[in-house]
Parts: structure tokens; sequence; C-alpha cells
């Protein structure tokens, strides 16, 4: 029964149920698209929904995707954010920038304003994009 007691006083508590989620539907930050961000299995994913700034000169295909049969697919419906597991106040996964045809570590958090930060990670380098809820 003590290993029971220790285990439970070192397990981490558990996410409180009125904790903010970042599942919904966010503006980027360059406000070229949305994305929705909700569950997929056990984690959270985020999909590309809507184009808002089209590029005239760029068609709205994944054109530098490192997988030639994936360059053909609409940009509408890719999931730029998976994996995502809640960590405390983060969530940790990856994000894939379909400008570059890249994919980067993520880590995604709520600040107190309302907004998203996305952070995409190369070793220690990391890069945030503030989103605006859109829904």
């Amino acid at each position: 029964m003590s290993i029971l007691a220790l285990a439970l006083a070192l397990a981490a508590p558990p996410p409180q149920p009125g904790a903010p989620d970042i599942a919904g539907t966010w503006r980027l930050q360059n406000e070229k698209a949305l994305v929705h961000i909700a569950p997929c299995g056990a984690s959270m994913c985020g999909k590309i929904t809507k184009i808002l700034k089209p590029l005239p000169y760029r068609k709205s295909h994944d054109l530098n995707n490192p997988d030639p049969k994936l360059r053909g697919r609409s940009i509408i419906g890719i999931t730029i954010l998976s994996g995502l597991d809640r960590d405390g106040d983060e969530w940790r996964g990856q994000v894939y920038d379909p400008v570059h045809g890249k994919s980067y570590r993520s880590v995604v958090s709520l600040a107190d304003d309302g907004t998203l930060e996305v952070k995409g990670c190369v070793a220690f380098l990391c890069k945030t994009q503030i989103w605006q809820r859109a829904d």
C-alpha cells in the first residue's frame, strides 16, 4: 500500500476540467488561411480549412512537399499540426510548413490574451507565430 501511495504522490495532476483548450478554428498570423484544431485519436491535430488570401502566382497545392506524389494535393485539408500531446500548459508535436515543404518540432500554447502561440523549432532555434481565434 505504501508503494501505491508513493506512486500517487509522484504522479502529475490531471488537467483541470476548466483548463483552456486549443480546439477550434484559428486565423494564421499572416491571415492567409484558417486552421481547425481538433482531437485526432489521442492527440490534437490542425488542418487547413480555408485559404483567405490566395497567391495569384501560386496554385493552392502542396508544391514543395518532399514527397513528389503529394505535390498535387490541395492545401485545403492538409494537416499542418499533428501529434499534439498536452504537456502542462503546452501541447507538443509537429508542424508542417507547406510553403517550404518542411516539418518541425512544435510547441503550442494559449497566451493570456486568448491568442495561440505556435512555435516551429529546429534544435534550440524556434520561430513563433501568433494565431487569432476565428470561431
